[in-house]
């Protein structure tokens, strides 16, 4: 589990799925008993003592009804199959998942020159070839997304998109990605290169239940 400060106050904490009963546990166990309440989206628990947890549905919508903590363990536990799509300036990855397994991916690489110029060229014609290496790759990375995931798209619970937000948004006007984009959902899976052991780790990020912890005053 890691945790992180929280806009607005508090602090968000990762709990992967396995571990969001004993989570739960032992949030009653610090700050005393608590009430729950919440929708498809969020479940809310007030402690004893004021302190407030709001845990994040993953994969949303969760069915709605009572009890929401068991809802909620159920949901999270529950093994999705989950598309994957990687992209930064140079990289990118594809892959599906059946719950934290990888079963079919592909990633790849080209180089992209850096932002100086060097070896007496015009600045110009360093810009175009580093847009033209950039184009190339992206271009490589769409094709490698619907190779991989298109096959797959009527079994996906979601698309979930990581790398580089600049990198991703640039591809969303492509008209091949339309059918993966329309099962996006969170999180972003920020990454800084995006290599096979990179993608394997994705579940521990896509998985997790999200919690914004504040403590009483």
């Amino acid at each position: 589990m890691s945790a992180r400060p929280a806009k607005g106050g508090g602090r968000w904490v990762t709990v992967p799925p396995e571990r969001v009963h004993p989570w739960i546990d032992g949030f009653a166990g610090r700050h005393g008993p608590f009430s729950a309440s919440g929708d498809e989206r969020v479940v809310r628990l007030v402690a004893e003592d004021g302190a407030l947890a709001e845990l994040h549905v993953p994969f949303p919508p969760m069915r709605p009804g009572p009890p929401h903590v068991t809802r909620l363990v159920s949901h999270a536990r529950a093994e999705r199959r989950v598309g994957v799509f990687l992209v930064r300036l140079g990289g990118y990855a594809a892959g599906v998942f059946h719950g934290p397994v990888l079963v079919a991916s592909k990633v790849g690489s080209r180089l992209v020159q850096g932002r100086t110029a060097a070896g007496g060229w015009s600045q110009q014609r360093f810009a175009r070839r580093r847009q033209n290496q950039a184009a190339q790759v992206f271009d490589d990375a769409v094709e490698t997304a619907v190779r991989v995931l298109s096959p797959h798209l009527g079994e996906l619970d979601g698309v979930v998109l990581g790398g580089d937000r600049r990198a991703v948004d640039a591809l969303r006007p492509d008209r091949r990605l339309a059918p993966l984009l329309a099962l996006e959902t969170e999180p972003f899976v920020v990454v800084p290169d995006p290599r096979l052991a990179v993608l394997r780790d994705t579940p521990a990020t896509f998985r997790a239940v999200r919690v914004r912890v504040v403590d009483p005053e």
